[in-house]
Parts: C-alpha cells; structure tokens; sequence
C-alpha cells in the first residue's frame, strides 16, 4: 500500500477514538446526571487502561524494537520527552483554561485559542495511536482488506476509545447543566478530542521516516501518557469523589483494577 492510503488509514484511527469521545455525552439522551460515584469509576477505568497500554503495549514494543544499550537508552529518553511535553504544556494552558461550556459562545479568535489548548492536551494521545501503526503493512498482524495492521495498533486504538469516554462525560456535564442539548454535546465532545488524528498521522510519518527513532517514539508516547494518568486523570478521579464515603478511594481502585486486568491480557496478545 502507498504512504497516502497508509496516512488515510491511521487518520480514520485516530478520529475513531475522537468519535468515542462522543460516547460520553450519549447517558445524557436517557437520564439528567451521572453520579459521582460512576464518575470515579470511569476515570479509574481509564486511568488502569492507559498505563496497562503504555506499560506493556508501548514500553514493552520499544524494549522488543531496541537493538542494543543505545537503543534502550534512545527510548528512555523519549520516556522523558513525553513527560516535558505534558509538562511544559500544562504550564502554557494554565493560564487559558476554558470551560467545555464556553466552546458554544466562542468568537473566532477564542475559538483558535481554544483549539491550541485541545491540541496539546490529546496530541500525546494522537501520538500514541500513530506510534503503535509503525509496523503498518511491515509486520504480522491482522488482515483488514488490503491492509495489515499491527495488534498493538488495534489495542492502542481500542484503549484510547475506551479511555475517551470518561473525557466525553466530563465535557457533558456543564453543557447539560446549560441545557444544551443531548446532540450538541455528543458534537462539543467530539470537537474536544479532534486533535488526536492529527497527532496520530504526524507520530506514524515520523516514525515511518525515521526508522532508528522508533524507540524513542515508543517511549515518547508511552511517557506522556503516563504522566497524564498521573498529573490529570487520577486528580480528575479523587476531585470527583471528594463527597463519597472514602473520598472515592474504593471506586478509583475498583476501575483501575478492571482496566488493567481487561486490558494486560490483549497487550500481550499483541506482543
């Protein structure tokens, strides 16, 4: 297949997943709210996807691709990138947060503004969906159509959909409490996580070029979406489930213990 079919292929990947986003505001179609407590379990359910996909799908892919000390050593660099990038991004955001409810009163140039903040909050996401597609038509892997797609792409992909939902919840609630309507939320949600097929085709262009680079590409992706779980989904999680009986604790680990059990067994399939 050509680079252009290849690029159109991971593009439709990644907007799969910002499609997922959407999910999130679909509860609001049959009731008025979710509770706290499905919140935090949501989050913790992303939360244990994420690091099972970075840890033994990412980490564990660049370990296999490393050809010797320097290459292992070219992904634990990539490790660090990935956590300067959410860090030096959060630091340019902090001061421009907006609100999901804003994204309807937007002018053009808050819009743009808006549209920065989007980008570096899902590129790594993006990133991580492009990275897992480098082995696209190189590899074993699945047949789909004239296409043969890595495991992990398909892991990668799922995890991150999965991972959307939650985010898509999140964006809903003060657009409900709006009263906008249940189609408009499933479009902001959406709109929120755009970003990631972009991310997605400039990760796999990336790494398809610069073939050497692929373990520090892993571990970039893998890094980043780390620290994320980390510095945002986790707080995400305990913030919501400050009013629960155990401010939420038991919650969080029940979701962070489905994740990873649900998801461990697929990314060794994939390995």
């Amino acid at each position: 297949m050509g680079l252009l079919a290849n690029l159109v292929l991971v593009f439709v990947a990644g907007f799969v997943t910002a499609l997922a986003t959407g999910l999130g505001a679909l509860p609001f179609f049959f009731i008025e709210d979710v509770s706290d407590r499905l919140q935090v379990v949501l989050w913790g359910l992303a939360s244990g996807i994420m690091v099972s996909a970075s840890v033994f799908g990412l980490v564990m892919e660049g370990l296999a691709e490393a050809d010797g000390q320097f290459d292992v050593w070219l992904m634990v660099g990539g490790l660090l990138a990935g956590v300067v990038l959410v860090v030096v991004a959060n630091r340019l955001i902090s001061d421009h947060h907006f609100d999901p409810k804003e994204y309807a009163e937007a002018d053009f140039q808050k819009l743009v503004l808006i549209l920065g903040v989007l980008t570096v909050h899902s590129f790594p996401e993006g990133v991580a969906v492009g990275v897992s597609f480098a082995e696209l038509n190189l590899a074993g892997g699945l047949t789909l159509g004239p296409f043969v797609v890595p495991i992990l792409a398909l892991f990668m992909t799922i995890a991150i959909s999965i991972h959307n939902i939650p985010e898509g919840v999140a964006i809903s609630i003060p657009l409900q409490s709006m009263g906008v309507s249940p189609p408009r939320m499933v479009w902001w949600a959406v709109f929120s996580s755009l970003p990631q097929p972009i991310g997605a085709v400039l990760a796999f262009a990336f790494v398809r070029i610069a073939r050497d680079f692929l373990p520090a590409g892993f571990g970039f992706a893998a890094g980043a979406m780390v620290f994320l779980v980390l510095t945002e989904f986790i707080p995400e999680a305990l913030d919501r489930g400050a009013g629960l009986p155990g401010r939420g604790y038991r919650e969080l680990v029940s979701g962070l213990v489905v994740g990873i059990v649900v998801m461990v067994p697929l990314a060794f399939l994939g390995g």
